[in-house]
């Protein structure tokens, strides 16, 4: 059995570092906070360079077995008329679609895979709140009933709003997010084809994913602006939203309270050092995205891939890894750096003038153009569903 590892957070990140540091023999415990992995508001995304993981793990063809949607191609109407952004049919992958499933079930997945292995254990209901140090080095971490767990290495794994890294100390560069989001769902019947897609229309944003027999609808609006919207009142925002798409005005009255619309304060960072002795930050963690392009999921994926085959096999060899560290930011950091970017250019040049109602709607020349050229939609569709700098699984495994 090799060195001691402790995840704090079961998110995708922290679930996907638990499974291959434990497949590589890397004693490992995932720490989260909450008893169940069943939060609504949460991404449904699973991306093909997500999928193609799971095949390179022989286990793409369990994931594909759970219940999900297939997302072939991504889709905007703006103005009331509908444009298609990326097609991801031509992708150079096996699996050239998106699923759409319930993070809780995707999580509730990579814990059963990750359980196969005797090196893996996670821990619910288990807050973790701080870090144990000696000589300036992190050894473990400190829960909220005050135990402490050791650890050769801790991985910070614990979201956008992540305890650790403040307690690290590991500075955190604020790119700034014009937009809050406010979540909430509506009843639709089923469909034999996906619709999950972006609407647009003078002052309201609304992206609509859709999960079978309900829409999860996240309306987008300025940062800032929440008390506002609540304070105009709850039949105002229903007709707001009845006003962006028709089609739902007649399901709005599921939304009986303000407890049924929640915020997400939306962030867009990250940390310019990922690191220090004892400890990593990967996911949201370490780059706290924004919902554009529903990237965040895999690009935390993705970093755990990273961790695990720089650090994994001389963790397991009981190898010290303090100095490899860096080798993990300085791999992930261009990705990092490429999307976030992207998504600060959807914001300035799509969600801004888009939000603004004294602006004249008209969807972008980029836009329409990329919509009359199906040879252009597979761009966007490589760099939303395979991403840059796609990670593949080169850590070890033990046998089981």
């Amino acid at each position: 059995m090799g060195s001691r590892l402790v995840v704090a957070g079961g998110g995708p990140a922290g679930m996907m570092a638990g499974l291959l540091f434990a497949r590589a023999g890397v004693e490992t415990l995932v720490v989260e906070k909450h008893g169940d992995f069943l939060r609504d508001f949460r991404g449904d995304t699973v991306h093909p360079s997500t999928i193609e993981l799971f095949d390179e793990l022989g286990l793409a063809e369990a994931l594909l077995a759970r219940e999900h949607d297939m997302v072939t191609d991504v889709s905007a109407s703006v103005g009331g008329r509908r444009y298609r952004v990326a097609d991801l049919t031509h992708l150079p992958v096996r699996h050239k679609f998106m699923m759409m499933m319930p993070q809780w079930h995707f999580l509730d997945f990579v814990r059963d895979a990750a359980s196969r292995w005797p090196a893996f254990a996670l821990r619910m209901e288990s807050e973790v709140v701080g870090l144990t140090e000696t000589g300036g080095r992190v050894d473990g971490v400190r829960l909220a009933d005050g135990e402490t767990i050791p650890a050769d290495l801790v991985i910070a794994a614990d979201g956008r709003g992540s305890i650790l890294r403040e307690a690290a100390g590991l500075p955190r560069e604020d790119l700034g997010a014009p937009i809050d989001v406010f979540w909430f769902r509506v009843p639709k019947p089923r469909t034999a084809h996906n619709e999950t897609m972006g609407r647009f229309a003078p002052g309201t944003v609304i992206a609509m994913i859709d999960r079978g027999d309900y829409w999860q609808c996240a309306f987008v609006f300025a940062k800032g602006g929440a008390d506002r919207i609540r304070a105009e009142g709850l039949d105002a925002f229903r007709t707001r939203v009845a006003l962006a798409e028709p089609e739902i005005a007649g399901s709005l009255e599921a939304i009986a309270s303000w407890d049924d619309v929640k915020l997400l304060s939306v962030s867009l960072d990250r940390l310019t050092r990922w690191h220090r002795p004892g400890l990593l930050a990967i996911g949201d963690a370490a780059h706290a995205m924004s919902p554009v392009g529903g990237v965040g999921i895999n690009l935390a994926i993705q970093d755990a891939v990273a961790a695990a085959n720089i650090l994994a096999g001389p963790m397991a060899r009981g190898a010290p890894v303090d100095g490899l560290l860096g080798k993990v930011q300085a791999r992930r950091m261009l990705p990092v750096r490429v999307i976030q970017g992207l998504q600060r250019a959807v914001h300035a040049g799509v969600l801004g003038p888009t939000l603004d109602a004294t602006a004249q709607m008209e969807a972008p020349f980029a836009l329409r153009l990329i919509g009359r050229c199906p040879l252009l939609q597979r761009i966007p569709a490589r760099i939303v569903g395979l991403g840059v700098r796609r990670e593949h699984v080169r850590s070890p495994a033990v046998n089981v």
